[in-house]
């Protein structure tokens, strides 16, 4: 499986961005999809997440402000960002596992990354 992220960009704090990520895979509608983040001299950190059923879940830094997503027929998700704060800033990673995936170790398949940066 191959993922494929783009969407990243430099914006001001309250702007809005989506990210999306594209997925080689046949059996993609089977696979938990999700999104992580890594800021300079942090350790990667989950973001968002949403299952083959639709089921989403997100981290509480991020609730009420991000919107993660999913589209089989295109073998696509996205990570839909509002409300943008500087803390936001980071490299997004999209990622699929096995539809019972949960843990990021458990997310077999990653992404090479997109910049976000937010400025205040």
């Amino acid at each position: 499986v191959q993922l494929q992220a783009s969407g990243g960009g430099l914006v001001q704090a309250g702007d809005s961005l989506r990210l999306s990520c594209a997925a080689s895979a046949r059996t993609f509608s089977m696979y938990t999809l999700g999104w992580f983040r890594q800021a300079p001299g942090k350790e990667r950190e989950f973001v968002a997440a949403i299952n083959w059923s639709g089921s989403t879940r997100y981290a509480d830094s991020v609730k009420g402000r991000f919107t993660i997503s999913r589209d089989n027929a295109k073998n696509t998700w996205y990570l839909r960002m509002d409300s943008l704060k500087p803390e936001d800033t980071a490299v997004y990673y999209c990622a699929a596992g096995d539809s019972g995936a949960y843990y990021m170790a458990e997310f077999n398949y990653w992404g090479q990354g997109t910049q976000v940066t937010v400025s205040s």
